[in-house]
């Protein structure tokens, strides 16, 4: 037992991949290519893509939101975890970084499941609303600028139904929120969106300390 969350240092870290990771060739190749990429650090960890097609599982999503696509690897964790029916609306606007994604989706048999959308993400979410798509989603991941998450969140919250599930990526932003002398923008607005949904009675909320931090918010029915 523990009556706090223990840390995770390199020995602690390397047994917890070698003893629980399932991650598919595919995935693994993806993760390797986007590790020698320059800005590698937007990547989410192997076990953040792993416990996040647990919970699309255990929800028995089928139609999901994914706004910051990067290289491909969440979309594709999550994908996989689809049934065969399975969407993901994926919102970037970088051709440079979904092109690395495409011929891994392609590989691993779940490009026809990746509705991938080259636009300014708050565009594509108020096009969905506008078509009368809201409730109608499962699962949203946010992992975008971080100067929008507000945004994100809100839309999000629209476009999924009652018992759906947002997950905010980086909401312990490399420990800086916890740093009260750290008053850049982008950290004062995951703080901020940290507050707001610890507060939000339209949501039940947990912040999981994986990866760099994964706020959960599940929409009440009311």
């Amino acid at each position: 037992m523990s009556n706090q969350t223990i840390g995770l240092n390199d020995q602690l870290y390397s047994y917890l991949l070698s003893a629980t990771l399932r991650e598919t060739a595919v995935l693994s190749e993806l993760r390797q290519v986007t590790a020698e990429h320059s800005q590698a650090r937007m990547q989410i960890s192997p076990e953040q893509g792993q416990f996040m097609a647990l919970l699309v599982q255990l929800m028995n999503a089928q139609k999901t939101l994914e706004i910051g696509v990067f290289t491909g690897y969440s979309a594709l964790a999550v994908a996989i975890a689809l049934p065969p029916n399975g969407q993901i609306i994926a919102c970037d606007t970088s051709t440079e970084y979904t092109d690395i994604a495409r011929p891994y989706w392609e590989k691993a048999g779940v490009a026809h499941k990746i509705d991938l959308r080259i636009a300014p993400a708050l565009d594509t979410l108020n096009n969905l609303i506008a078509a009368g798509e809201s409730g109608t989603f499962d699962f949203a991941f946010i992992d975008a600028d971080k100067s929008n998450y507000d945004s994100y969140y809100e839309k999000s919250l629209q476009l999924i139904r009652p018992g759906g599930l947002i997950a905010v990526d980086n909401t312990l932003w490399y420990g800086r929120v916890a740093d009260p002398q750290v008053q850049d923008n982008r950290t004062q607005r995951i703080r901020a969106l940290n507050e707001k949904v610890r507060d939000d009675e339209r949501v039940t909320m947990s912040l999981v300390p994986i990866g760099d931090g994964l706020l959960l918010a599940v929409k009440r029915d009311r």
